[in-house]
């Protein structure tokens, strides 16, 4: 079962964005897919380190953007980058040490953050960006 589904409502207008964007949402339908299936704590544990360090690589990605062309609200939009990571450190920490399982909760929050973020706060970047001539 698909969690999310990917469409041109997540377009932000900037390709690389966009393509970092569709993976993020890959993984997370992977993960989703993964726990849904009853898959050890091994092949969670991979998936979920290797989406905290992708999203790391898109954050950075997007910021670097918003700090060249000097976006306006660029350091807002890193408080919500960085709320979200601790968020999934948290997780992150708690699933390895045991004290909590990858559950719908987990899965629910990163799908609705993910979402959320990208058709509410990236998607006001975007015309910004373009109008910067990044496409």
């Amino acid at each position: 079962m698909t969690l999310i589904r990917w469409d041109k409502s997540f377009s932000v207008g900037v390709n690389e964005i966009d393509g970092q964007h569709e993976k993020l949402v890959g993984m997370i339908n992977d993960l989703n897919e993964q726990m849904r299936q009853g898959k050890g704590k091994e092949i969670l544990g991979r998936l979920m380190n290797a989406l905290v360090a992708y999203t790391g690589t898109h954050f950075r990605t997007e910021e670097k953007y918003l700090d060249q062309f000097r976006y306006p609200e660029a350091d807002s939009h890193k408080q919500e980058h960085e709320a979200f990571v601790r968020k999934v450190v948290d997780f992150k920490a708690g699933f390895e040490a045991g004290r909590l399982g990858l559950s719908l909760q987990v899965m629910n929050f990163l799908s609705d953050w993910l979402q959320n973020h990208i058709k509410g706060v990236d998607r006001q970047y975007g015309p910004f960006l373009n109008a910067h001539g990044l496409k």
